[in-house]
């Protein structure tokens, strides 16, 4: 992990588990960034702990000890500015952000959802997808705006829903493709290729689809 690699900084509060797919990317020299700060609103989340033994520095800041959700992301952002963070991204971070954080970093946040958005913002994605009888479900990766997962998607990647698939399963499966496109994004941003403007987001100078970049396998 270079030094003078864009420091970059990931959000959570459990596991993880896309956090380590950064982690794993930047390690194999996939994503030329430097995990600056992971940094929690929970104190318990096993990430910290993955977060430590791959030697990067982590930070707990509770929302519990902070009156408003403004507070708390003032905090956040002022820890964040101190690790020097160019990009943040979002990784099973489960706090509403307002106003304060988002502008802060504006053009500069990411986020993963389990859906094919805008389908199913929100919680409990893969039981809604099959309550509805879809045919397949997926991941989408995008821009955050204060519109609670209305950012403007950057890519998608889909699975097919089996028969017998239950909510567990059909995860299982869509977070193997999560894996695989939250990093590919995140190097977009970094070659200087993805940006977000008041058109929408665009990769390359042109406009990026209303669902998205369709992820392919090569």
């Amino acid at each position: 992990m270079s030094d003078t690699a864009t420091p970059i900084a990931i959000l959570i509060s459990g596991r993880g588990s896309n956090m380590q797919a950064f982690i794993d990317a930047v390690q194999a020299g996939e994503l030329g960034a430097r995990i600056a700060l992971v940094l929690s609103n929970n104190p318990d989340a096993g990430g910290l702990q993955r977060a430590r033994e791959a030697g990067i520095d982590t930070a707990v800041i509770n929302h519990r000890d902070y009156a408003s959700r403004e507070d708390f992301d003032a905090a956040m952002v002022a820890r964040l500015r101190e690790a020097g963070a160019e990009l943040v991204i979002l990784a099973g971070f489960m706090r509403i952000l307002t106003s304060v954080f988002i502008t802060a970093f504006s053009g500069r946040l990411l986020n993963i959802h389990p859906s094919l958005l805008p389908k199913y913002p929100g919680l409990n994605t893969h039981q809604r997808a099959l309550d509805a009888g879809d045919s397949e479900a997926g991941v989408t990766v995008h821009f955050v705006t204060e519109e609670l997962d209305g950012g403007p998607p950057v890519l998608q990647a889909r699975v097919p829903v089996e028969p017998d698939d239950t909510a567990d399963t059909l995860a299982a499966r869509v977070i193997v493709e999560e894996h695989k496109i939250y990093p590919l994004a995140a190097q977009w941003y970094l070659e200087g290729r993805l940006q977000l403007s008041d058109q929408g987001a665009f990769l390359d100078g042109e406009r990026i689809p209303e669902g998205g970049i369709q992820y392919h396998d090569a």
